[in-house]
């Protein structure tokens, strides 16, 4: 039971994440089958600055009246004041999804970081975050996340990562996903940073622990661009609201490029 440990170093957060816990099993019952947190507080590259990435394993598909009701329950937990609890992001995974790898085209129930209405999406369908979870997942309710998800093979990871950087990379370059804000532009420089390592390496670590790999690795000409990414890290989500500097949004963008041609030479 999540009362007889601490699953993180921060006692408000396990305060949080028991309240959370208790409130999903007490509205799904018997369809509650595991609740366990993955991103960076599994692989160990949380901070203060993080998001809660949580992953509900379900005997089967959420009904409109769960939803309801787990919106009502995810209020609670969002109006208790707290950063952890403004931040929370995750999905509802029924087991015959999450046990099969080949069904990541699955939308499943999802909440985005600070949203309190659920959406269905394939976000969180990924080989990716199974591997987070699979690997280093921490158990908050339920057997071991093992139980559910079967071992990743290295090659299948690495090409959902190729076509992440590919896709994502496409939009950047062609102006479907904007980088005109703080935040926006450094993420996109460390997310490129993060896959680059998982196809070298055959991890998923956090973006912080994928561009001090990439800072010793890539050609030196990116580095101040990492070093400058990695400092805006303290209250990355005020920086929403602040407008990118040009300059660096074309570096960005040329990063992005370079990274793109390196896919096929790892």
């Amino acid at each position: 039971m999540l009362s007889q440990y601490s699953p993180t170093e921060d006692q408000k957060l396990n305060n949080l994440l028991k309240d959370l816990v208790s409130g999903m099993q007490t509205i799904l019952k018997a369809k509650f089958l595991g609740a366990y947190l993955g991103g960076s507080f599994a692989h160990g590259g949380w901070d203060h600055d993080s998001d809660i990435d949580f992953d509900v394993v379900i005997e089967s598909d959420l009904t409109d009246t769960e939803i309801i009701e787990l919106t009502v329950h995810h209020t609670k937990i969002y109006e208790m004041g707290s950063y952890w609890g403004k931040h929370l992001e995750g999905a509802y995974f029924p087991k015959d999804i999450l046990q099969n790898l080949d069904w990541t085209d699955q939308a499943i129930w999802y909440l985005d970081n600070g949203s309190l209405t659920f959406e269905r999406s394939i976000h969180d369908n990924t080989l990716v975050n199974r591997w987070v979870l699979r690997e280093h997942g921490l158990v908050l309710a339920g057997p071991p996340p093992r139980r559910w998800i079967p071992p990743i093979p290295d090659e299948k990871l690495k090409a959902e990562v190729r076509q992440t950087m590919q896709d994502w990379g496409n939009e950047i370059l062609q102006g479907g996903y904007p980088l005109d804000n703080r935040w926006a532009q450094t993420f996109a420089v460390l997310m490129y940073c993060r896959m680059l390592h998982t196809l070298a390496t055959g991890e998923v670590q956090s973006k912080l622990a994928g561009a001090t790999w990439a800072k010793v690795t890539v050609d030196r000409t990116w580095t101040a661009l990492i070093d400058d990414a990695m400092s805006a890290r303290p209250g990355q989500y005020t920086k929403i609201s602040h407008p990118s500097d040009p300059e660096k949004v074309k570096l960005t963008k040329a990063f992005i490029a370079y990274a793109l041609s390196e896919v096929g030479q790892i």
